[in-house]
């Protein structure tokens, strides 16, 4: 028995690194999954290694930036899982750079995908959480907003800020629903970050040194073990929180 058990949960951005993370602790311990992202293949993989933990999964393909295809995901999520009681925000496509550097279209891209997204599926995802009595819904936002140097991270920044924000007030609006909202902040060694490393060793020494537990955080087993928490039953009463998952890092 799993502390999950009967839970279906929609993880966005699961195809791989922490997605995929979270995804697989979500399973290990019950839930049935629905894996969104924009690549098949990608889906096909963790649902494959899903399965092989005994659990359901199933892959639906989804660019989060477009909202107005959002909520008919959502129904097809629910017309072939039952419902849904954990919504996991993870899917992010944005800029990077310095500020005069960057145009309208590039700073909006990360909001598009960041809060804008993460609005929509809550918003398309409260009625079924609520009519099964309650539901979790975790949201990925960063530690950039309180970094020591901002430099080239602002429109990340704002975008993981605005999206901490929002999930601050479904907390307080949609508690009387049983429904809980989070943030998590995290380090994770995902694909993209350990190909970074890789090519700058000195540099990847000089930011693990930063974080005082030492090591980047797995995906699964530092951030999706945490989200398995924050969705159980053993913090049923956390809502509205920050949660930073990055060994220490940073200082919010």
């Amino acid at each position: 028995m799993g502390s999950l058990d009967g839970k279906i949960a929609i993880v966005t951005g699961a195809g791989q690194g922490v997605g995929q993370g979270i995804a697989l602790a979500l399973a290990s311990e019950g839930a049935s999954i629905a894996v969104l992202g924009r690549t098949m293949p990608k889906l096909a993989a963790t649902c494959a290694l899903i399965r092989e933990r005994g659990a359901r999964a199933e892959p639906f393909v989804c660019d989060v930036s477009d909202t107005d295809a959002v909520p008919g995901v959502v129904a097809e999520v629910v017309a072939r899982f039952g419902g849904v009681d954990i919504l996991v925000n993870n899917a992010y496509s944005g800029a990077f750079g310095p500020l005069l550097s960057m145009d309208d279209a590039a700073f909006q891209r990360g909001f598009r995908s960041g809060p804008f997204a993460a609005f929509a599926f809550m918003r398309a995802c409260h009625p079924h959480m609520k009519r099964r009595g309650g539901g979790s819904i975790v949201n990925l936002i960063s530690s950039a907003a309180v970094r020591w140097d901002p430099t080239t991270y602002g429109a990340y920044a704002a975008a993981k800020q605005a999206l901490r924000s929002l999930t601050r007030t479904a907390a307080a609006e949609w508690g009387v629903d049983g429904i809980r909202a989070n943030s998590i902040a995290p380090h994770a060694l995902s694909p993209g970050l350990e190909r970074w490393m890789a090519a700058n060793p000195a540099e990847a020494e000089e930011f693990r040194r930063t974080i005082p537990l030492g090591y980047v955080g797995d995906c699964e087993r530092d951030i999706g073990r945490a989200v398995v928490a924050l969705c159980g039953p053993d913090l049923r009463y956390l809502t509205g929180a920050t949660v930073p998952l990055d060994g220490g890092q940073a200082n919010f």
